[in-house]
């Protein structure tokens, strides 16, 4: 589905693959991650992790966008097939400048709400996640409808009526207090990274490929 969801993008911002780091590929906690990051013209930095583990029982995917140069907030996308479940998280996070308009994103949750809501319970970034978010989970014979799903409030997501040519240095400092709080507060997956990799490695990881917030 990721592959789906970078096709959107390019539709409308060009993407230019980064160089391979040293997070290419992982094996943290039984999972093999993949991890590719890309700069999309005239938006910002947009990275994908993939991991595996479990003997194929269990598949995760993330993909994230940091716009930079559009004042839209950060976007990050999950996926998660596990013990024939199927979750959908798509979490918006205010790291505008100004405000934006994100009715259309509004008007494709409830076009969807028929399928089932999942609690994401309680979060230190609650504060500035954005009521467009969406949290399902469904058991996999409804994959095509969460695709769907997924796929229009992305599109929908480009398409928000948002300043474009901001100041990039002011997006990166928003974002920036988001990462910063995930390194601080942790939370599942941060949380296994640091682990695995110690707090200076997952800060590498987080900020140079993941979400693009340093070089």
């Amino acid at each position: 589905m990721t592959d789906k969801l970078l096709r959107i993008i390019g539709e409308k911002y060009p993407l230019k693959a980064l160089e391979p780091c040293e997070f290419s590929s992982l094996k943290v906690s039984g999972m093999k991650f993949t991890v590719l990051a890309y700069i999309a013209e005239g938006l910002g930095h947009v990275s994908v992790m993939s991991a595996k583990g479990f003997f194929g029982l269990m598949k995760m995917d993330t993909l994230i966008i940091n716009p930079m140069y559009v004042d839209l907030p950060l976007y990050s996308y999950d996926r998660i097939l596990a013990m024939g479940n199927d979750t959908l998280i798509v979490e918006l996070y205010d790291t505008m400048l100004e405000k934006c308009d994100l009715t259309q994103l509004d008007r494709t949750k409830e076009k969807y709400s028929h399928l089932t809501d999942r609690d994401p319970g309680e979060h230190w970034y609650d504060n500035i996640k954005l009521p467009s978010s969406i949290s399902k989970k469904e058991r996999k014979n409804k994959a095509e409808e969460l695709n769907s799903l997924a796929s229009e409030h992305l599109r929908q997501y480009l398409c928000a009526s948002a300043y474009a040519g901001c100041d990039a240095d002011e997006k990166v400092k928003k974002a920036n207090v988001y990462v910063n709080g995930l390194l601080t507060n942790g939370g599942p997956s941060t949380d296994v990274f640091k682990k695995a990799l110690g707090y200076d490695k997952t800060k590498d990881l987080f900020k140079k490929v993941l979400f693009g917030t340093e070089k």
